[in-house]
């Protein structure tokens, strides 16, 4: 069993770092928000006053946190009292530069690591069915193996380290389109007199199938259960997309790679977002575009 820090332990990082007691470790937690703390000792979790406190006596650390200046700031913290050879892996979701700057950190300190963002959601850390995508060494990735397999189901090996930012901020960017295109699809039937029923019943078993279809529909009582059948309870909050798809608009610019839909599904979020009193489940946006006049 190892010691580990967990660094970040919001809606995410608690039932990741939980699942990790349950599995018999030590886990030493950080969290900057003094409820989150207290909530994360009722889990089992050794709760630490300060993030240097949960990195110097463990073997590997782990960080979930909001952003690539506040993953930076918590590497000011833990990096000097890390134990050489031991494995930094952070989940967070950041822009490539700063995971490959991470890296960079790492191996100056003699420290493995991993860039290893999650797919999943709350739903998928509770129940320890995530997907990792890994940027970072062989070394790096075989050590972080058994604790990742803890955490999640899959574990997607991506390439030289910051590959596993690129492959997120990729997937979700996917995402985004597609479930913006279910949503222009669902409503369009809708108006033409379909049933959503059939019109889920032909799109899911034809050239329309996707994951925004057959697995997570945005329409209510439609295919499996999902954030539309509990009002688009998040699930996977819109303010989240538009964060993973402004990095991957961030990455288009700096690479000089065209992405008009992606460009488009950014500004169609942040106009739902704006218009919408809750932060609402992504997939929710089929319902301010049944809204829409077609302008």
């Amino acid at each position: 069993m190892a010691v580990i820090g967990f660094i970040g332990l919001g809606n995410m990082g608690l039932p990741m770092a939980s699942n990790l007691v349950k599995a018999g470790h030590e886990v030493l937690g950080f969290d900057n928000e003094p409820e989150v703390l207290m909530k994360s000792g009722e889990s089992g979790i050794i709760t630490c006053a300060e993030a240097k406190d949960a990195a110097e006596e463990a073997e590997i650390i782990i960080t979930m946190l909001p952003n690539g200046q506040i993953v930076h700031a918590v590497l000011d913290t833990i990096i000097p009292v890390m134990k050489k050879g031991s494995l930094l892996i952070d989940c967070s979701t950041i822009d490539v530069e700063s995971a490959k700057s991470l890296h960079s950190r790492a191996q100056s300190a003699e420290i493995l690591s991993i860039d290893s963002p999650v797919s999943g959601g709350i739903t998928g850390a509770a129940a320890g069915t995530l997907t990792f995508m890994i940027g970072g060494s062989n070394d790096a990735q075989k050590k972080a193996e058994p604790i990742l397999d803890i955490m999640g189901g899959r574990q997607v090996p991506c390439g030289d380290g910051g590959s596993g930012q690129a492959a997120k901020i990729c997937n979700n960017m996917l995402l985004a389109t597609t479930m913006i295109g279910v949503g222009e699809a669902f409503s369009l039937g809708k108006k033409l007199g379909l049933e959503q029923q059939a019109l889920y019943d032909v799109m899911s078993t034809s050239s329309g199938y996707c994951w925004s279809i057959n697995a997570y529909c945005p329409v209510p009582g439609v295919g499996p259960e999902s954030p539309a059948d509990n009002d688009y309870k998040p699930g996977f909050a819109s303010s989240l997309m538009i964060k993973d798809v402004t990095l991957a608009q961030q990455a288009a610019a700096e690479t000089g790679q065209a992405t008009p839909m992606g460009h488009n599904a950014l500004e169609l979020y942040k106009e739902f977002l704006a218009d919408e009193p809750d932060d609402l489940d992504f997939s929710g946006i089929i319902t301010w575009l049944e809204n829409r006049d077609r302008g």
